[in-house]
């Protein structure tokens, strides 16, 4: 999926530390995850079923 418009990150309630922060960013029908400490390296962006599908087994 390419998203070609800015994005508003925020850092996800998962993350733990400031060594472990993972940003999250929704988007119409998906949502983006980078890397807080390089952000410049970019993100990858998951439809929505599959977020949720991963969110779910890492509550598990």
């Amino acid at each position: 999926m390419y998203l070609t418009h800015p994005l508003n990150f925020r850092k996800s309630s998962y993350s733990t530390t400031a060594q472990e922060c993972v940003e999250v960013a929704d988007v119409p029908g998906a949502s983006a995850v980078r890397d807080s400490t390089q952000p410049e390296l970019g993100h990858i962006a998951f439809p929505v079923a599959e977020w949720a599908a991963f969110l779910e087994a890492a509550q598990r």
